[in-house]
């Protein structure tokens, strides 16, 4: 996950999967789109946007996950691991039906200028920021610093959606149960 490659030598009180992961990020993503489409009047497709989420973090299944401090150390190793990237995903899909490829790849091999990414990567920032929220919530120091590296990261996101999703739904992260008055 990208907090976890980000902070991969910081104690987490929670472990989490790329399954857990995606799964959050698909909800966000979702929530951020549908906030687009019916209050911001967007054209997003919501279904789409659910479904790049869910297969995000796919080349994981083959490469592993690797720290973002060496993935981002310098620019050689960056392209060589978005090029194993590409090629774990291109793998992943070589296993499918032919019949079943071509959905699969926009989903996996997303076009990276559409709107529909662009609030899934988002959703993957948010998602990060909220697992240092409940690493910081449950005492767990080593996430302050990256909690307001991130949060740094997702408040300049220039998005309507994105700004009301961090304004009107992000702020229940950091309440605890009794505060959410259920």
């Amino acid at each position: 996950m990208k907090y976890i490659k980000r902070w991969a030598l910081m104690h987490s009180t929670t472990e989490e999967n790329i399954m857990e992961h995606s799964l959050q990020v698909a909800e966000i993503a979702h929530a951020i789109a549908l906030i687009k489409n019916k209050m911001f009047g967007g054209n997003v497709d919501e279904y789409k946007v659910m479904c790049l989420a869910v297969y995000h973090e796919a080349s994981e299944v083959i490469t592993g996950d690797l720290p973002t401090p060496i993935k981002y150390f310098n620019s050689q190793i960056n392209t060589a691991y978005k090029d194993l990237e590409t090629l774990a995903c291109e793998k992943l899909i070589d296993k499918l039906p032919e019949e079943l490829k071509p959905s699969y790849r926009g989903f996996i091999l997303d076009d990276k200028g559409t709107e529909e990414h662009k609030i899934m990567k988002a959703a993957d920032r948010i998602a990060a920021y909220i697992k240092c929220v409940e690493e910081v919530k449950s005492g767990n120091k080593e996430f302050l610093k990256a909690k307001e590296s991130i949060g740094k990261d997702i408040m300049s996101i220039d998005d309507d959606a994105v700004r009301y999703f961090i304004k009107n739904i992000l702020p229940s992260f950091e309440k605890t149960l009794d505060e959410l008055e259920l």
